[in-house]
């Protein structure tokens, strides 16, 4: 199947809610880019950047559980096998 054309169909409460999820981590990120520039205590910096990798994978779990509950369940609904593998491939490259 092609990728490219492929659309997720999520609801707006979904996409919303991970958009303001990225954009309170596009903040994040830019305070840790200041924190940088104004020489912080690498501790207070590791520490901010560890708060936004956590942010992320809040981001990749909640994506994560909507791409089961919609996208892989309708291609296995339409005899879709290959979504399968396709997952497994995404979970083992997000378990890195």
């Amino acid at each position: 199947m092609d990728t490219s054309t492929r659309l997720a169909p999520h609801d707006e409460k979904t996409i919303k809610q991970l958009v303001n999820r990225l954009n309170r981590i596009e903040g994040q990120v830019r305070g840790v880019k200041g924190m940088i520039e104004r020489r912080v205590y690498c501790d207070d910096v590791l520490n901010q950047i560890s708060s936004i990798q956590s942010a992320l994978d809040g981001v990749s779990k909640l994506l994560l559980e909507k791409h089961f509950k919609s996208c892989v369940k309708e291609r296995l609904t339409q005899g879709d096998d290959e979504v399968i593998d396709e997952l497994l491939k995404t979970i083992f490259r997000m378990k890195k």
